[in-house]
């Protein structure tokens, strides 16, 4: 019993064009939207060898990028002010630990100014984040 009477049977199967279709566009859109979700400030790490740290999901990061700047998390802070300004933030957190991220390329006394100011602001635990060392 045949509807029209063709004699073509009923086409059963899938058109997968617009599903291939479909799915290239979204690779496009998720290869372009990828690299805009890195959080943070870009550093350059130095590489060294240790165990790595729990993470914890409210903790300071302080970073020092190469050109100088400093910033508390994601906010740029005046060196000259960060002792205060990491004192009015402590005053309403918990934890008085936090983390370094400096670039390997800025200079070693830029860092331990940092680190000066950081205790002074009442810090009592600072750790370092460095990139694992590859092994050669």
């Amino acid at each position: 019993m045949q509807i029209g009477g063709g004699s073509d049977p009923l086409m059963s199967e899938i058109n997968v064009t617009p599903f291939v279709d479909v799915m290239l566009v979204l690779l496009i859109i998720f290869m372009v939207a990828a690299p805009m979700m890195v959080q943070g400030v870009d550093v350059n790490l130095p590489k060294a060898s240790s165990a790595p740290l729990k993470a914890e999901e409210n903790h300071l990061v302080i970073s020092i990028k190469k050109d100088g700047q400093v910033y508390i998390n994601d906010q740029v802070i005046d060196i000259g002010f960060l002792t205060e300004k990491l004192q009015k933030i402590l005053e309403n957190i918990e934890s008085r630990d936090l983390y370094l991220r400096a670039d390997k390329d800025i200079p070693y006394g830029v860092v331990v100014s940092v680190m000066a100011k950081v205790k002074a602001a009442g810090v009592t635990s600072l750790g370092m984040i460095t990139l694992p060392e590859e092994n050669m």
